[in-house]
């Protein structure tokens, strides 16, 4: 129903903002990385169309035990004898708590956080080591300048598959739809790269994670757009630097709310050998970083109230089921 969905994305938000992420052991994606790690030796096989079919077979055994669980979950609570308020305090308690743990905004600044201040005492080893925890790149030989570059990226690309891509499909499909999109984001994590090891086993998660992405991410970098109109950022050029480069990366999405976040903060986001996103300067400080965290969270806000909402109460009026 429409209060019991409001009030799990509201208090999925409010632990998220105050309390952060819970320690790794008890963190669901955690449990989910571990069951992918178990799984993938499975898939390897002399054959790379048979390695292509365990990468099917890896992506669709663990989000359906995923999927399976939390739609038994919910099923187990509605059905509990008990009074309806305490059901519902019980379903809002859980679902929030579990839909926290698809969402890392506050997990996102940490890391931002920790790279900066590696930064600020001089430790560019510590610096690159930190950053490598929360990007895809080689950063052993980055500079300064690319390695806060690195963290403005992550910023911009976790507002994504951290924040809103959840959102999204908490909205269409509950929280199984929630963790369905986090799953396959953790299994692109874990084997979609582009190496020899991964190249057949990851193909179909990989490629899920961009259909998957690839609403989400277009809707965030507009929303990006607002609050950097909010925010009092140069929002004009956040649109024309998104319309113009957002279709420069490698990745189909992630183009999109980096190309906004360079264009409302007047920078230049630099891969080497791969991509340059905006027209700005290399130059970077901690007031960008700064600035990026806090269109960060008024993305995560604002995507919530003028998308997420929206999509319960017209699914909710609708009678789609999952909300019921």
């Amino acid at each position: 129903m429409i209060l019991e969905s409001l009030l799990i994305v509201s208090l999925a938000l409010l632990l998220d903002f105050t309390l952060g992420d819970p320690k790794n052991k008890y963190h669901p994606t955690a449990w989910i990385g571990k069951l992918v790690a178990k799984l993938v030796p499975f898939t390897k096989n002399d054959s790379p169309k048979l390695e292509k079919l365990g990468g099917v077979s890896l992506v669709l055994i663990v989000t359906s035990v995923v999927a399976s669980f939390l739609v038994l979950l919910g099923i187990g609570i509605e059905s509990m004898p008990i009074t309806y308020y305490v059901v519902l305090f019980i379903s809002v308690a859980v679902g929030g708590i579990l839909l926290k743990t698809t969402i890392a905004i506050k997990g996102m600044e940490r890391h931002a956080i920790a790279v900066l201040n590696a930064l600020e005492r001089g430790n560019l080893d510590d610096a690159r080591a930190k950053l490598a925890l929360i990007v895809k790149r080689d950063t052993k030989d980055l500079d300064k300048n690319h390695i806060l570059s690195g963290i403005l990226e992550s910023i911009s690309e976790n507002t994504v598959d951290g924040v809103t891509g959840s959102l999204f499909y908490f909205a269409l499909f509950g929280l199984p739809g929630a963790f369905v999109y986090r799953t396959v984001n953790t299994i692109d994590a874990m084997v979609g790269y582009k190496t020899s090891l991964f190249k057949n086993v990851g193909w179909f998660g990989a490629n899920c994670d961009k259909i998957l992405n690839y609403i989400p991410a277009r809707l965030t970098g507009l929303v990006m757009i607002l609050s950097a109109m909010i925010l009092g950022e140069n929002w004009k050029m956040s649109y024309q630097i998104m319309k113009r480069d957002g279709k420069n990366t490698e990745s189909p999405n992630a183009g999109y709310p980096m190309a906004a976040l360079a264009g409302a903060l007047g920078t230049r986001f630099e891969k080497i050998d791969h991509y340059s996103l905006g027209d700005g300067s290399l130059e970077f400080s901690k007031s960008h970083v700064k600035s990026a965290i806090k269109m960060m969270k008024l993305t995560s806000i604002l995507f919530c109230a003028i998308i997420t909402v929206p999509i319960i109460v017209t699914l909710s009026y609708l009678g789609w089921w999952i909300h019921a």
